[in-house]
């Protein structure tokens, strides 16, 4: 496998410069990495910097809580899919997950979805809260309102991935969605291994370091 036709290379961080920004897109460029993903206020310039590549660009909404409005969200997404995105990474909000509002969070991602199209739209479930009903759930709206994946973590949450986590999120979608790995996946050896669950994407600041021969 050519571990780089799987990485998000991610820059969330909230000092991030635009200097970086543009550091960020060169080594993707230069690895050949699937997509970078940065929030939104990069997304233009992340954009204009990727022009002939065929890197993509990720933006996150509702980042990190998944706690704002869903018109907020919305508006996020059609904003930056304006300014180029070609994927949106949406948080989930948590707090309706876990008080069993699941109506109200298909809608939100549902509403997101139809906003942009045939973009790519990943929903974050940040697993280190929810149980594994919680997980399921999650899974099985994101399925309902036709998001393309399930994603573990923001990375900015009290835990990131884990290989268990991923395996029960593979059991309940199967092949119906794909699964993004994302929060503290920082060596090959991890990334491998989640690809061999089954996994579509890694989502890593540590891209150049695990491509590096």
């Amino acid at each position: 496998m050519r571990l780089e036709n799987y990485i998000d290379h991610t820059l969330l961080k909230a000092d991030a410069t635009d200097s970086e920004i543009k550091e960020l897109c060169l080594t993707a460029k230069q690895h050949r990495f699937y997509a970078v993903c940065v929030n939104g206020c990069h997304v233009s310039l992340a954009k204009r910097l990727l022009e002939g590549s065929k890197v993509k660009v990720a933006a996150v909404i509702g980042f990190p809580l998944g706690a704002t409005s869903t018109p907020v969200k919305v508006f996020e997404a059609s904003e930056y899919v304006q300014n180029g995105a070609d994927e949106i990474d949406m948080v989930l909000n948590i707090g309706w997950l876990r008080a069993r509002q699941m109506t109200t969070v298909q809608d939100e991602i549902a509403e997101i979805k139809k906003t942009i199209g045939q973009k790519i739209l990943k929903v974050i479930l940040e697993t280190c809260y929810l149980t594994k009903e919680e997980i399921k759930w999650a899974c099985e709206a994101a399925i309902a309102a036709g998001a393309d994946f399930v994603k573990t973590s923001t990375g900015f949450g009290t835990g990131g991935a884990t290989l268990e986590d991923v395996a029960y999120m593979h059991e309940i979608v199967g092949n119906r969605i794909k699964i993004k790995a994302s929060g503290g996946i920082k060596d090959a050896k991890t990334a491998r291994e989640y690809i061999k669950m089954g996994v579509s994407r890694i989502g890593t600041s540590s891209g150049v370091a695990m491509v590096a021969p």
